[in-house]
């Protein structure tokens, strides 16, 4: 700020000059996220000093900011005037400062399933890495880590659900067709099965079934798809990931329902054979999803469109 002070919006007073532009940088985060928790990463900073920084501006400004909610902040009419005034110099300024040559970065939060983080996510990032984008990585399930982005530990995350309600936006990214595969001595050994030709799955009741979870969630909707029937098998292998399903398929314990992005390498080299072709395989949506207020990071916006484009080839 100059030596100046200047009217701080609808507050009926003046801004100090020596306002610290660190507190409106932080109260723009804030009024943006919705929550302090959520603004907290974002700004590199941890939840009790933007805390502490948002109660120090309401100080200067002697005007309350933000009503406090059981979860997360309500802006107040003087908030959206102030941030109203300071949002399009404090993102200019934040262009500027990112622009510069060795300026500061924050990383981009990103967090997804595992198998397509390290199949199709990370190797479509490699340009941005290389151009100094930074990038700290989560891999889990949908339900915990969309839990984690409302209480703002992610800024994007892809998932397999689109997350509920209005607070976190999402778009869908791309489809993933699942596969019926097998290793090629079993795939000889169930095409000889004389009941293969008329009924798959009764050729495939005898077969060892190999999962990530015991209730067989992806292969019990392929059978319901694709056969219209329900899956009457019990999981012979139970393993932590996708990953250990493919190995252990790979390796001859039995078949399995896996992403085509995952198993097309092995398909394609023959370590994999395709079981049944059917006309509609079944599809699993992949969503996007922005954390509200991480677009303060010009980061987040150049990795979330990356991923956008990237996945058109998935």
């Amino acid at each position: 700020m100059d030596n100046r002070t200047s009217e701080a919006a609808g507050t009926g007073r003046r801004l100090p000059a020596h306002t610290d532009l660190n507190l409106l940088r932080t109260f723009l985060a804030v009024y943006r996220a919705g929550t302090f928790t959520a603004a907290a990463p974002a700004l590199g900073l941890s939840q009790p000093t933007v805390t502490a920084q948002i109660r120090a501006l309401e100080q200067q400004t002697g005007r309350e900011l933000f009503t406090r909610l059981p979860r997360g902040v309500e802006p107040t009419p003087v908030a959206h005037e102030l941030a109203a005034r300071i949002e399009g110099p404090l993102d200019t300024l934040a262009t500027l400062e990112g622009g510069r040559e060795g300026g500061p970065t924050l990383p981009v939060h990103l967090a997804g399933p595992s198998e397509l983080l390290c199949v199709r996510v990370l190797p479509a990032l490699v340009p941005l890495v290389a151009d100094g984008v930074r990038l700290r990585v989560t891999q889990g399930l949908p339900e915990p880590l969309l839990e984690e982005m409302r209480s703002g530990r992610h800024d994007l995350v892809i998932t397999t659900r689109r997350p509920r309600g209005r607070a976190l936006e999402s778009v869908p990214l791309a489809d993933e067709e699942y596969l019926l595969v097998a290793s090629p001595d079993w795939a000889r050994r169930i095409a000889a099965d004389p009941r293969a030709d008329g009924d798959l799955c009764a050729a495939l009741r005898e077969v060892p079934m190999v999962t990530y979870a015991e209730d067989l969630p992806i292969v019990r909707r392929y059978w319901r798809t694709v056969f219209g029937r329900q899956l009457t098998t019990r999981a012979a292998v139970t393993v932590p990931n996708l990953y250990a399903v493919l190995s252990a398929v790979n390796a001859g314990a039995g078949v399995s329902v896996l992403p085509r992005s995952l198993c097309q390498e092995y398909l394609d080299s023959g370590r994999l054979a395709l079981l049944h072709d059917p006309e509609e395989a079944p599809l699993n949506t992949l969503f996007l999803v922005q954390r509200p207020g991480s677009e303060a990071n010009p980061d987040v916006l150049r990795v979330r469109d990356r991923l956008r484009a990237a996945a058109r080839a998935w």
